[in-house]
Order: structure tokens, then C-alpha cells, then sequence
């Protein structure tokens, strides 16, 4: 007989369980109905499968958020104010703790390398790079939408997935199209709002210290010469989050 699957939200340091005696807030966290979740879990891992996937729960706790995050896309990134995506236009690091304090249960998802690309040679990287890896900015951006919202028309209202790297759903971002004053009222004419979902590291989670607690892997993407997006290899391992309830 096959050993009983222990469900990835009990893996954590406190079991469902244990957390409910733990105050959040002026309440008290209330017990997961375990049936309910464990079915919504392996369909969220089926689904994972299917998109070449894998999931990790993690308490929403242990999510490092830190400030340096956000400077780092302020001083180093050229997508810095160019997509919808990015800073300036999403919530800083103050707010994402805000918003981590609502939630008890999230799941890291791992896309390991490039989709169509076994190899890649530096030189052949324009010096605008997101559109040259639109195949794997948008495997990781329909994947998180898909797992978001397969959670939510379950009846998990509040679950929230957040993607990775700058948007590529356009060639040219409305925001970047802009000349004038930086304005976040542009993401009113964002051509694909229902889809497009922000990165962690765009609103100031260290997804190296995150992703580290689950023991998954992480580096600095190295690059020829140390040049900006030219990339050596194609062994990449780029992290998704689902904020669930």
C-alpha cells in the first residue's frame, strides 16, 4: 500500500494545526478545513505538472521582504519605469508586508531554464532582453494567472499570484511608449490588465532569502563580461509566489 501523500501545506515549521492557536492580529487563525485544501492542492499541483512546474508551500512569514529590493531596481535595472509591471507603478515593500500579514498559506513556484533554448551564446542577446526571453517571461506569467485563478474560481477568493522579470505580453510597454511624467494612472491603458501580474522582487521580496529556507535553487545570473542581459547560460532558475488564503 502506497505511503499516504502528506500534503505540501503541512511540511512548513507549524503545522495548520499549530498555527490556529497562534494570534494574528485582534484574532485568532482558524482551522483549515484539510479536505477542502488537500483537494484544492493537488489539483494546484496537477495544474503545476502540466506547465512543467513545481510547487513549494510556504508560510507567508517566512517571506523576506526588504527595501533594498526596490532600490536595486531603481539603481541597476534598465525596466526600471518602463513596465506597467515594475516600479514605479506597484506597491513598495511597506505595503507587501502589509498585505503578507492577510495571508496563511503561499506556494513558491519553480520554472527551471529557458523554454526552446538548450544553449545561448551572449553575443546574440540584444541589448533590449526582455523581448528576446518574452518565451520564458510569459511561461512563468500565464502559469502564475492559471494557478490564481484556478484558486480562486475554487472559492479561494483572495488567492494572488505574482510572476517574475519585467511584462513581455507587448512589444512595447505603454508605460516605456511614454515620454512624459512618470504617471501610474498609465496602467489604466495597460492592453492586458486582466493577465499582467507584478514580480516579487518588484515589490521588495528577497527572493534569494526566500527561496533559500525551501532549499531550492538560486544564484546571480551570470552574465559575459558582467554585461547587462548578456546571459552565459540557459540553466536558469526564476521563482513564482501564489498568496493563497
Amino acid at each position: 500500500m502506497a505511503p499516504k501523500r502528506r500534503p505540501l501545506y503541512l511540511t512548513g515549521l507549524l503545522t495548520t494545526r499549530e498555527r490556529a492557536t497562534l494570534p494574528c492580529g485582534d484574532s485568532i487563525v482558524k482551522e483549515v478545513d484539510d479536505t477542502q485544501r488537500q483537494q484544492l492542492e493537488q489539483e494546484l499541483e496537477e495544474l503545476a505538472k502540466k506547465n512543467k512546474v513545481t510547487l513549494s508551500f510556504i508560510h507567508p512569514s517566512d517571506i523576506e521582504v526588504r527595501d533594498w529590493v526596490r532600490w536595486k531596481c531603481q539603481f541597476g535595472c534598465k525596466g526600471f519605469a518602463k513596465h506597467l509591471s515594475c516600479p514605479p507603478y506597484v506597491p513598495g515593500p511597506s505595503e507587501t508586508r502589509a498585505l503578507l500579514q492577510e495571508y496563511e498559506a503561499a506556494y513558491v513556484t519553480h520554472f527551471k531554464g529557458i523554454p526552446g533554448m538548450a544553449s545561448i551564446d551572449p553575443a546574440s542577446i540584444p541589448e533590449n532582453w526582455h523581448p528576446f526571453l518574452q518565451d520564458l517571461i510569459l511561461w512563468i506569467g500565464q502559469t502564475m494567472y492559471s494557478l490564481e485563478q484556478h484558486a480562486f474560481y475554487q472559492g479561494y477568493y483572495k488567492a494572488l499570484a505574482f510572476a517574475a522579470y519585467p511584462c513581455a505580453y507587448c512589444e512595447e510597454c505603454v508605460a516605456e511608449a511614454s515620454h512624459g511624467i512618470v504617471d501610474i494612472s498609465l496602467k489604466r491603458d495597460c492592453r492586458h490588465a486582466e493577465w499582467v501580474r507584478t514580480s516579487m522582487e518588484a515589490v521588495g521580496i528577497d527572493i534569494f532569502a526566500t527561496v533559500s529556507k525551501l532549499n531550492l535553487p538560486i544564484e546571480v545570473i551570470p552574465c559575459e563580461n558582467y554585461e547587462y542581459g548578456k546571459i552565459q547560460h540557459t540553466n536558469l532558475n526564476s521563482y513564482g509566489l501564489l498568496l493563497l488564503e
